[in-house]
């Protein structure tokens, strides 16, 4: 069995080779041989017992009148509640288009009492646990553009920080972390930020001051960076390919944005399509094979080189063909992150 999934699910793929200490067997039997990751991997993330989580719960509690009950009787109030009700509970509180953006209410977290998810995903990949089955991870060019929507207010240096520092609660240093990290892309609103996100469009796309700024951040911070410090563990341990599509990179405003590779991995704008041929293919080819070079070859294939963090290579998904790019692009954002991984807790 292959896994699938989008990181903004329940509970993503990624977090499916990560849990119960990387052991993915059942009766002695492994549950699946390997993994797709589409736009995700680690989202290093504070503990169930985290305030941020708490005030979740309780605003699910009060949505669906069961608000002042604790404990058990909480959760039975909750249980109780139809199904309407419920739905609309759930759903009042922050999603991914509001101001917190990427700040997910049901982000998985890790439980410290419970073997069965115990710790943040970064610290358990760097102490080898996860399920040791090859692996396609891989990211949007633009992950953090709809992410970066509805924040208009944020038109300086300082507000982008105090912004970002938010989403750390658990960090006492956040505002000093948030400095150092966002020192690595460059701030240019006068020359509308052409080193943000949606990435090489130059001084086009800039919706207000920090938008392709924060884009570009809270892209890598929760995708494409975050994706490199995960591979450069796993890959030593793992077969691993890995790709960054950037086949709609003439979209206004949003690029290749997030979740647009459901549009071309279902064929949902034509089954000709060079991306979808292209990610169908691989895809096939892996579930069957375990590689993604290994089956059929149509016209955009090209061989997809396995993942080396010594010289890491990426498969460019593009609308028209594929070429291999080097995964060294934003370096230093890169490095400092990778050195910071577990102040960056959500």
């Amino acid at each position: 069995m292959n896994s699938w999934g989008e990181s903004a699910g329940s509970i993503s793929v990624f977090d499916q080779t990560a849990i119960n200490g990387g052991d993915n067997t059942y009766k002695g039997k492994a549950l699946f041989r390997g993994a797709i990751m589409d736009s995700g991997s680690l989202t290093p993330a504070d503990p169930v017992t985290a305030p941020q989580a708490q005030a979740v719960y309780n605003t699910v509690l009060q949505n669906a009148g069961c608000g002042g009950k604790t404990g058990a009787v909480a959760l039975t109030c909750l249980r109780g509640v139809d199904y309407t009700r419920f739905l609309n509970a759930v759903n009042s509180v922050p999603g991914i288009f509001g101001y917190r953006a990427v700040d997910l209410s049901y982000l998985p977290r890790p439980d410290p009492g419970n073997a069965f998810f115990p710790q943040s995903p970064e610290t358990a990949i760097a102490a080898g646990k996860f399920a040791k089955v090859p692996i396609i991870i891989g990211d949007q060019e633009d992950e953090g553009t709809l992410f970066s929507l509805n924040q208009p207010n944020i038109t300086t240096n300082a507000q982008l920080i105090q912004y970002l520092a938010t989403y750390f609660p658990g960090n006492p240093n956040a505002v000093s972390d948030v400095t150092g990290l966002v020192a690595n892309y460059p701030d240019h609103p006068l020359l509308g930020q052409p080193n943000g996100s949606p990435f090489n469009t130059g001084a086009l796309n800039n919706l207000y001051p920090e938008f392709k700024r924060l884009a570009a951040i809270l892209g890598d911070i929760t995708f494409t960076l975050t994706r490199r410090v995960y591979l450069a563990t796993v890959s030593t341990q793992v077969p691993a390919f890995s790709y960054l599509a950037t086949y709609l990179h003439c979209t206004p405003i949003l690029g290749t944005f997030h979740a647009s590779d459901i549009l071309y991995a279902y064929g949902q704008l034509g089954e000709t399509q060079v991306p979808t041929v292209t990610i169908q293919t691989y895809y096939i080819n892996f579930i069957n094979y375990l590689n993604p070079n290994t089956g059929g070859t149509p016209a955009p294939f090209i061989d997809w080189p396995q993942y080396n963090a010594s010289a890491p290579s990426l498969v460019d998904f593009g609308a028209t063909g594929n070429t291999i790019i080097h995964d060294d692009f934003r370096q230093s954002a890169y490095e400092y992150l990778s050195n910071r991984t577990s102040n960056f807790r959500v």
